[in-house]
C-alpha cells in the first residue's frame, strides 16, 4: 500500500467517524521545546493553543524569558 493510498484511508475513516459522531476532535496546549539563551539547558513548555510566544523562567538557572 503507497503512502497515497494509507493516506486516503485514514482519510476516509476520519470523515466516517466524524459523522457518527462518535469521535470528538479538540486542540489540547502545545509543548515546545527551547534552550534557554542564557546557560543552554533546555527546557520544555506547554503553550495554549493560538500562543506563539510564551513566557518562561529557566528551570536550570530561573533566567526569565519568551519562547520564539
Amino acid at each position: 500500500m503507497s503512502k497515497e493510498a494509507m493516506r486516503a484511508e485514514a482519510d476516509r475513516l476520519v470523515r466516517e467517524a466524524m459523522e457518527r459522531k462518535a469521535v470528538t476532535v479538540k486542540q489540547g496546549a502545545t509543548r515546545i521545546e527551547t534552550k534557554c539563551g542564557k546557560c543552554g539547558a533546555p527546557n520544555r513548555v506547554s503553550a495554549e493553543p493560538g500562543q506563539t510566544r510564551v513566557a518562561f523562567a529557566c528551570k536550570e538557572c530561573g533566567h526569565k524569558q519568551k519562547t520564539l
